[in-house]
């Protein structure tokens, strides 16, 4: 599979540089964690979840998360289980492995071809730990579908339960899972617990590091213990008491000196046109050069302008990827996901063999200083994100990547 891989061959190479490279469920760790994108959440309830999972697929998700936890009822958990073990049977029957399809096929007018796209990374998000041992088991052969399991409510003593579990249903199954910890819980964003709390975090996922594949933050969970949801036109930077969190998980979790995971940024939820507070801050938008008027039609019809400023400030805090609960996110999250010609010609240059010994060196595009010791950390994560993302051609903008993923 692939970023952009929905689109044409053409389509690509009109708006890429450097095209995004192929990857599979096979592919190393560190590749996946930064190629989840966009991770779109499902209840595990649906009935159509397997024809689901291949639709998404054709309209270039990467990443799913078929959710037995907070999305569906607890009278409805043993149905849902039972749902999954059925559509995992039956993607299994109709598809290879994720990742391991040809890619994505496209027709001569270049719609994909949804039967043709490789299966998304599938998670199961479950309760309790003994559910990742008793679905494995239950899974059978369909289990070559499934990447790994996101764990709820993680905490040091919680998440221990959960990571042993993971060991053994490894063995059992004789595949490779990977965990994606959610931090949600109360003890974490109060003041007065949250230091240990982290440490205790810190101390479980390192011992587990090569199957922890990111940490995803529950901001829902979040506001909800002081009573509070951020409006549409609100980020959650915006709420002081969740920024502060965001910012000591990605101090004590996400270094860039070896010992950091990858973060993902926060589900946004809004996917319907509401009444809004402020006017949207299209024309202050970085991204609106010279084409205001084709993306504030854009932004208003699909109501997306507080989920862009929130995605541009996941990354300037150090956080990759977005939790998901509505198609209509993915594209944005993966438009602004490229990397830029300009971004990418900063990196090389930061890279360069013969800038070893450091020093400091202006950018080729003449509008900044890039000083080589202090932007090397910054410059390796920008050709990771590169590497599965792509870099787009210079004249190439937000506008057109997000035009192309909103192909279909």
């Amino acid at each position: 599979m692939r970023h952009f891989g929905h689109i044409s061959p053409t389509a690509r190479e009109g708006l890429f540089f450097r095209e995004p490279s192929t990857f599979t469920a096979d592919s190393p760790a560190r590749m996946l964690s930064v190629a989840l994108g966009a991770t779109l959440y499902s209840p595990a309830t649906r009935p159509s979840l397997a024809d689901d999972v291949l639709k998404q697929a054709g309209r270039g998700v990467v990443s799913m998360v078929l959710c037995l936890e907070d999305s569906i009822d607890d009278a409805e958990v043993t149905g849902a289980e039972a749902n999954l073990i059925r559509q995992f049977a039956a993607l299994a029957a109709r598809t290879t492995a994720p990742g391991t399809a040809l890619e994505g096929r496209a027709d001569a007018g270049g719609t994909p071809d949804a039967a043709g796209a490789d299966v998304p990374l599938l998670f199961i998000r479950v309760r309790e730990p003994a559910q990742i041992t008793d679905l494995v088991r239950r899974l059978g052969d369909s289990v070559r579908m499934l990447s790994g399991f996101v764990l709820p409510k993680f905490t040091e003593e919680r998440g221990r339960q959960f990571l042993e579990a993971l060991a053994e249903a490894e063995t059992a199954c004789g595949r490779r899972l990977f965990a994606m910890p959610v931090l949600e819980s109360p003890e974490l964003l109060h003041l007065e617990t949250r230091g240990d709390i982290l440490q205790g975090i810190a101390r479980s996922v390192d011992k587990y590091r090569d199957r922890v594949l990111a940490l995803r933050l529950g901001v829902t969970d979040f506001c909800s213990a002081y009573g509070l949801r951020r409006a549409p036109d609100m980020t959650a930077y915006d709420v002081h008491i969740v920024a502060s969190v965001i910012a000591d998980v990605v101090n004590v979790l996400g270094r860039a000196d070896g010992t950091g995971f990858t973060i993902t940024g926060p589900v946004w939820e809004y996917f319907r046109r509401q009444e809004r507070m402020f006017k949207p801050q299209l024309r202050r938008s970085p991204f609106l050069e010279g084409r205001a008027e084709e993306l504030r039609t854009a932004l208003i019809e699909h109501d997306l302008d507080g989920l862009l400023r929130e995605i541009e400030l996941d990354r300037a805090n150090g956080l990759l990827g977005k939790t998901c609960i509505h198609p209509s996110h993915v594209a944005p999250v993966h438009a602004l996901s490229v990397v830029s010609h300009e971004e990418y010609t900063d990196a090389q240059d930061i890279l360069s063999p013969e800038r070893g010994g450091g020093g400091v060196l202006r950018s080729a595009y003449t509008n900044k200083m890039n000083e080589v010791k202090p932007h090397r950390a910054w410059a390796e994560r920008t050709l990771q994100r590169a590497e599965v993302f792509g870099v787009a051609r210079e004249d190439v903008g937000f506008v057109d990547l997000l035009a192309a993923g909103l192909t279909n």
